[in-house]
C-alpha cells in the first residue's frame, strides 16, 4: 500500500498516535552509532512525539527516540524516508521504508494513573494496622523508623515489652534480608543500650538457606502475603473442577 505523506503529517499535527507496519532499514546517530538492516518492523509515534520501533518478537523496542522528536517523511529515490531528529539530546534517525504493510492514526486519551498495590510499603501498612499478623500482643510504634542503615519497616513492642524490628519483603526473603535485619537490630541495641531486640522478617515465602540463617541469628519468620487490593481473583480459589 501507499503511505500518504499528507495524511501522515496531518496525523502528527493532530497529536494522533501513528502506527506504521513496514519493511525498513534504520540508521541511528546519538547515544551511539547503529545500523539495522532491512526487516519487517512496527513503527509507533506517540502523541508526545516519542518514537518506538519494534521487531516482530520481544517486548523492548529495537530503536527509540525520546519525546519531543521532530519528523519529516519524504520520498527519496523512489523510497520513503522518515527523518527523525531530537536536537535537545542530539539524536538522529533515518528510517528507509521499502514497503508499507499498514498505516493507522489513532486519537487516544488516557488520564488515568497506574495504582501500585502489594508493595513493601503496603505490607508495612497492613502489619501496622493489623499487629496480630505478627503475634498477639504486638504493639507497633512507628513505620519507616529511620536508622543509619535505612528505614525499619515496622518498629514496636511485644507483649513482654521487648522491642521488635520487622523487615517486610514483598517476594521470597533472601539472605540479604537477614543481613539488613541484622544491621537494624544491632544499631537499635547500640542506640538504646539494650541486650535484646527481636528481629522478624515478614514475607510470603523464605528460602531454606535464609530461614536457617535467620534462626542462627536468633531471628524469626512470619509468613505474610502482601495485600492485593486490585487482584480480580485468588489463585487459591477453588474452581468448579475442584468439586467434581
Amino acid at each position: 500500500m501507499e503511505l500518504d505523506i499528507a495524511a501522515f503529517n496531518e496525523a502528527l499535527q493532530k497529536n494522533a498516535i501513528v502506527v506504521i507496519g513496514c519493511s525498513c532499514e534504520i540508521h541511528y546517530s546519538g547515544r551511539a552509532e547503529s545500523f539495522l538492516g532491512s526487516g519487517d518492523r512496527l513503527i509507533i509515534i506517540k502523541s508526545d512525539k516519542t518514537l518506538l520501533i519494534h521487531q516482530p518478537a520481544g517486548s523492548a523496542p529495537i530503536n527509540y527516540m525520546k519525546d519531543g522528536t521532530s519528523y519529516n517523511l519524504v520520498k527519496e529515490e523512489g523510497k520513503l524516508v522518515l527523518h527523525c531528529s531530537n536536537i535537545a539530546v542530539k539524536e538522529y534517525m533515518d528510517v528507509f521504508i521499502s514497503k508499507v504493510h499498514s498505516f493507522q492514526q489513532l486519537q487516544m486519551e488516557d488520564p488515568a494513573k497506574i495504582q501500585l498495590v502489594g508493595s513493601e510499603r503496603d505490607m508495612s501498612d497492613m502489619v501496622y494496622d493489623n499487629p496480630n499478623l505478627i503475634e498477639p500482643g504486638f504493639r507497633p510504634l512507628s513505620r519507616e523508623e529511620h536508622t543509619k542503615y535505612g528505614f525499619i519497616d515496622v518498629f514496636g513492642y511485644d507483649k513482654n515489652n521487648i522491642l521488635v524490628v520487622i523487615e517486610c519483603k514483598r517476594y521470597t526473603a533472601d539472605l540479604k534480608a537477614v543481613d539488613q535485619l541484622q544491621r537494624y537490630v544491632t544499631k537499635i541495641k547500640q542506640l538504646r543500650g539494650l541486650d535484646r531486640v527481636r528481629g522478624i522478617i515478614a514475607a510470603p515465602e523464605i528460602s531454606p538457606n535464609t530461614l536457617q540463617m535467620l534462626k542462627d541469628n536468633g531471628f524469626e519468620y512470619r509468613k505474610i502475603a502482601p495485600p492485593k487490593y486490585l487482584e480480580r481473583f485468588s489463585r487459591d480459589q477453588k474452581s468448579l473442577g475442584d468439586y467434581m
